[in-house]
């Protein structure tokens, strides 16, 4: 070592380790243990963090301290590691301080390093969801009052505003509608938390579902093999018609939804199911739908998104008729 270096003191390293409230306390990485165990100090200015009893339980000594960046590189004079432990939304003032006197260039910097302790598994923002949904359903008035069948109506409405989405090609609309399709689920599952007869939870539909996706893609999970969309389809049909133990292709078939889609549906069950099912005649215009609902599945059409488009472009029409002098 020359002698300008013998002189120069060492300025030290300070290291911000951050870590996710979506992954359970205590569970940090194998660089952020050992950060932990050998840095000189430890800080954190959050009395409640909820790394704080692990980290005491592993025999980490951390001192609930919020310095400033001042206070943060004057603890690090003479080579020491100061490990400091950041709060949940960041600690913006320390973090600006610090690039204030970085950039002043007066102050002879420590190391600085930002450590992730923890890192957010892809879905781990619905934990957040979760607890948003718990919040306002106990603090909102009126959240906190609905029900299920209350609540029925909306979630047609947000499946239809989904689908238009969709046909619309709107990126930032499908995003939002794909939210709010999402908050029936968890709202209704937040509800059911409730019910005194036959309680459950979002964990328990995840859960399910789960287990639904597993057993029917076999060609996924298990030893099945399937080359070819229609190959899936029939493997998916196949294991559903045993969980459910259905006596007819009709049976799970909503009635309720719409005319189109129901024939369109129905047809779909009968040639998937090979069977020999006239399309029945009769009259009025009803009959007339069918059939042409029918033809619409043989051929790979979805009647109702068909349909759909034509109305749209009725639509465009009459404006453009709309916008037209009158005379």
């Amino acid at each position: 070592m020359n002698a300008e270096h013998a002189d120069t003191p060492a300025t030290g390293r300070v290291v911000l380790l951050t870590t996710s409230h979506r992954v359970a306390p205590g569970v940090l990485s194998w660089p952020a243990w050992q950060a932990l165990r050998s840095a000189d100090r430890v800080l954190c200015p959050d009395d409640r963090h909820p790394q704080l009893p692990y980290l005491r339980e592993a025999g980490v000594e951390v001192a609930v301290a919020a310095p400033t960046a001042q206070e943060l590189v004057e603890a690090c004079a003479g080579g020491r590691t100061v490990v400091v432990l950041a709060a949940g939304e960041g600690d913006r003032a320390l973090t600006d301080g610090l690039a204030r006197l970085a950039g002043s260039g007066r102050v002879a910097m420590p190391d600085l390093e930002l450590l992730p302790g923890s890192y957010d598994l892809p879905g781990a923002r619905l934990l957040d969801l979760v607890e948003v949904m718990d919040r306002i359903r106990r603090a909102c008035p009126w959240s906190s009052r609905q029900t299920h069948r209350g609540l029925a109506k909306y979630a047609i409405e947000e499946a239809y505003e989904l689908v238009e989405a969709i046909e619309d090609g709107d990126r930032e609309e499908l995003r939002e509608e794909l939210g709010d399709v999402l908050l029936q689920v968890v709202f209704h599952a937040r509800i059911a938390e409730e019910d005194e007869d036959g309680p459950f939870s979002v964990d328990d539909v995840a859960g399910t579902l789960v287990e639904k996706l597993v057993h029917r893609h076999p060609h996924v999970f298990g030893d099945a093999t399937a080359d070819t969309p229609e190959e899936v389809k029939e493997h998916w049909l196949r294991t559903k018609a045993v969980e459910k133990q259905r006596t007819s292709v009709t049976d799970g078939v909503p009635l309720g939804q719409p005319g189109l889609a129901l024939a369109s549906k129905l047809a779909g069950r009968v040639r998937t199911a090979g069977l020999d099912v006239p399309t029945p005649t009769g009259p009025g215009i009803g009959y007339e739908l069918l059939a042409m609902a029918v033809r619409a599945e043989a051929e790979g059409v979805d009647p109702e998104a068909a349909l759909r488009a034509a109305a749209r472009t009725y639509r465009d029409a009459i404006r453009a008729a709309e916008a037209r002098p009158a005379g």
